[in-house]
């Protein structure tokens, strides 16, 4: 039988290795008075305390080894799940982001990061000039391109303060109201740009998005003869393409809502295929399938349109399935643009109020 050397031995990692381990080897067993100049492996090391005198040095050595092994990744386990209890702590510990709304179906929805530092640019410029009415404007509006939109409303508020008499910002107001779901206030905030903007018709494109915003706002309220009022009024003062188009799927909708065909029908005249649009596309492909122009499958496709375009274009079609009495196609529709990200769009929106109705 081979025989172990007391280098060997002292070899072995953990082991303080002395002339007695051969002495194991031989004698087979520990007696108390040598258990002195042993570590604690070494008397573990043993399944019993006194074995047989020609018990092999190198099972000795074999058990010691292992012994260390094991013990050394016991204490790397604990030590790692140290650290990571002491990570989980730590986040733990951090505030939960904030989120910009909670939806009419209890989602939570979040701002965007300000990655290009417009919101700091803003900020900085307004910094400077602090009564400055243009750069409180631009600066609502850069936080509400990110999403920001309760900061939006303070912004457009503190810009009531030095100018009470201002219907931009009202408009201005009024919209963000709209996109964090406080719809009264959105249509106390247009109608009051409204009666400011009044007077000898001040400036026609504002007076076109007041109207056009206050009817979105009743509409969204369910209050749909005061939302065709005012897209009736929005509608006349179109003055290209683009916005009668826009008025027109939202009035032709509400018309179909009230089950007033014969004047829903009255919309779609205005509309032909010759028109020239360039915003609003999603609105006009809605218009031509209402017309008969276009089929359904020709007006989205699910599986690569963007979420804005699934809430714009899916929307309408689940309204106009709502309104020819297939429900369950509606609310197909509607569950999709809601698991969407797009949640500011007028789409979107709408979508969870027709399914907010219905719980």
């Amino acid at each position: 039988m081979m025989k172990t050397s007391r280098a060997h031995a002292s070899s072995v990692p953990g082991l303080k290795a002395t002339a007695s381990l051969t002495k194991i080897g031989r004698q087979g067993c520990v007696r108390p008075q040598e258990a002195q100049g042993f570590s604690l492996l070494t008397k573990l090391a043993r399944k019993d305390a006194c074995a047989p005198r020609d018990f092999p040095q190198e099972i000795v050595v074999t058990r010691v080894y292992r012994l260390t092994l094991h013990l050394s990744l016991f204490s790397l386990f604990l030590l790692v799940s140290r650290i990571t209890l002491q990570a989980q702590a730590t986040v733990s510990k951090q505030p939960e982001a904030k989120p910009e709304i909670v939806s009419l179906l209890g989602t939570k929805y979040y701002a965007q990061p300000d990655e290009k530092g417009e919101v700091a640019a803003a900020e900085e410029k307004l910094a400077a000039d602090p009564k400055n009415v243009d750069l409180i404007i631009a600066l609502g509006r850069a936080q509400a391109s990110l999403w920001r939109y309760h900061d939006a409303i303070a912004t457009y508020s503190r810009g009531l303060e030095l100018a009470p008499n201002n219907a931009l910002l009202y408009r201005l107001r009024g919209h963000r109201y709209i996109s964090i779901r406080q719809f009264d206030k959105a249509v106390a905030d247009m109608k009051r740009a409204a009666e400011l903007n009044e007077p000898g018709g001040k400036d026609a494109d504002l007076d076109f998005d007041i109207w056009y915003h206050l009817g979105l706002a009743h509409y969204l309220k369910g209050e749909f003869a005061k939302a065709a009022e005012a897209y009736e009024r929005c509608r006349q003062l179109s003055q290209t393409d683009d916005k009668l188009i826009a008025v027109s799927d939202w009035l032709y909708m509400t018309y179909r809502r009230m089950k007033k065909e014969a004047e829903a029908a009255k919309v779609l005249a205005r509309i032909t295929p010759q028109m020239q649009v360039k915003e609003n596309r999603s609105y006009f492909d809605r218009l031509l399938f209402y017309k008969g122009l276009k089929q359904e499958s020709e007006l989205v496709n699910v599986e690569q349109a963007t979420d804005l375009e699934i809430a714009t274009v899916g929307y309408g079609l689940g309204n106009w399935h709502l309104y020819h009495g297939n429900r369950a196609k509606a609310e197909e529709y509607f569950r999709k643009i809601v698991a969407g990200k797009y949640w500011p769009a007028f789409g979107f929106i709408a979508a969870e109020v027709e399914l907010a109705r219905k719980q």
